[in-house]
């Protein structure tokens, strides 16, 4: 891997680590092989290439994260100036990346579940991967499903159009200078809408998102429609997300609408537990500001959004941590009598376990969840009929069962 610093032809690096890659690792060494975070990686990488080519001013890099977090790109900047503080790096060095690299944040607008052996079965009765696969000639186990829409907005101080020529190709890609009304409008609508909703949904019976947004069953391996999960889906985002955003309101809708219909898309099916993955770094970018925002604007809690959050809540239920077959860490959580695998941050994972085996009272849980500024950057008991809110419907979700409470906060 560090070998690929000394490559005189690379010019970008592209990540998507998810919201929970971006972070400081005060624990990451310059000789740890390698480094436990991104951004340690990415450090160590920088400064092998510097030494390299004893600074030239031509071999720096061009940094775009994809990560949908605010600020991606600035915040991957001041991760990557700590590590070369606290290595001793010196001035040489953070002069070359100050001046010579660039770190861009950007907003990556497309639907893509990842590997899926495809569902359906054509006339020959193998699946679709199959006979890709069998037209290749091996066996493509890196084949994605990914929807035809695509948006990529980068911003930069200075376009890189003349070296990675996007637009010139025919790609819907736009480089700004400020893409904070696109990050909103995308991050808090279309993944707002899926880290409200699909916790909720996967919990009472759903497994994609198609389960969810479809009025019957669209095709072979989905389950029949879950119609409390698609309202709550819907009014979540038109009645609590959408106002609680500042702009275009009727910009905001259409784009609303757009991202519902590709929601239907029979031909991408998206699995909730994939959406699962890091689902407190999500919430907290991805729905937080909608409940928090509602709070000012109305001074009052948004319902919907504050069941989003005990469903999250919910969603951590298990007391036991344990290892997959590639070494990652998982809390095993339950839904009826089947488990799965909840997987995030060990730190998450250990304070849900541990929070899980002390009690089950709603109001307890609810509370220390809250509570945790490790989470949300600020104590969410602060807010007025927050916590009360969200231990109601947990303690509904516990009694009733997640199907019965997403019936009755819809109705």
């Amino acid at each position: 891997y560090i070998k690929c610093a000394e490559n005189p032809d690379l010019r970008f690096i592209v990540s998507n680590t998810t919201e929970a890659g971006i972070q400081y690792d005060s624990s990451a060494k310059l000789d740890d092989k390698p480094q436990a975070s991104y951004p340690g990686k990415l450090t160590a990488f920088l400064y092998h290439r510097f030494k390299a080519f004893n600074g030239a001013h031509d071999k720096g890099l061009i940094l775009i994260p994809c990560e949908l977090s605010d600020d991606a790109g600035l915040n991957l900047r001041i991760c990557i100036l700590q590590h070369a503080r606290d290595w001793h790096l010196g001035p040489d060095f953070i002069n070359w990346f100050n001046n010579d690299c660039d770190v861009c944040s950007c907003l990556v607008d497309r639907i893509v579940p990842g590997y899926f052996p495809l569902l359906t079965k054509e006339e020959n009765g193998k699946t679709q991967a199959e006979n890709l696969c069998e037209k290749l000639g091996y066996e493509d186990k890196l084949l994605d499903s990914a929807e035809l829409f695509h948006f990529w907005v980068i911003e930069s101080a200075k376009s890189h159009e003349d070296e990675l020529p996007l637009v010139k190709a025919g790609l819907s890609v736009k480089w700004v200078q400020n893409m904070d009304y696109y990050h909103t409008r995308k991050v808090r609508i279309l993944n707002g809408a899926h880290t409200s909703s699909v916790l909720a949904a996967y919990l009472a019976g759903s497994n994609y998102v198609q389960d969810i947004v479809c009025s019957e069953k669209v095709g072979t391996g989905f389950n029949e429609p879950n119609a409390a999960a698609q309202k709550f889906m819907h009014d979540v985002i038109f009645n609590e997300i959408i106002p609680s955003i500042d702009g275009d309101q009727e910009d905001l809708k259409g784009y609303a609408n757009d991202v519902w219909t590709r929601f239907q898309n029979p031909f991408n099916p998206h699995r909730l537990i994939e959406i699962s993955l890091n689902s407190v770094a999500k919430y907290w970018t991805r729905c937080l500001p909608s409940i928090t925002q509602s709070i000012a604007k109305n001074g009052k809690v948004p319902k919907l959004l504050s069941f989003s959050m005990a469903a999250l809540i919910a969603f951590y239920n298990g007391t036991e941590i344990k290892t997959d077959e590639r070494g990652g860490k998982y809390l095993e959580s339950k839904r009826g009598d089947e488990t799965y695998q909840n997987k995030d941050t060990v730190p998450v994972l250990e304070f849900f376990a541990a929070l899980n085996k002390e009690t089950k009272d709603a109001k307890v849980i609810a509370n220390r969840v809250l509570s945790n500024v490790d989470f949300w950057k600020e104590d969410l008991t602060k807010y007025a009929g927050l916590e009360e809110s969200v231990a109601k419907n947990l303690a509904d979700i516990q009694t009733k069962g997640m199907k019965q409470a997403l019936s009755d906060i819809v109705k």
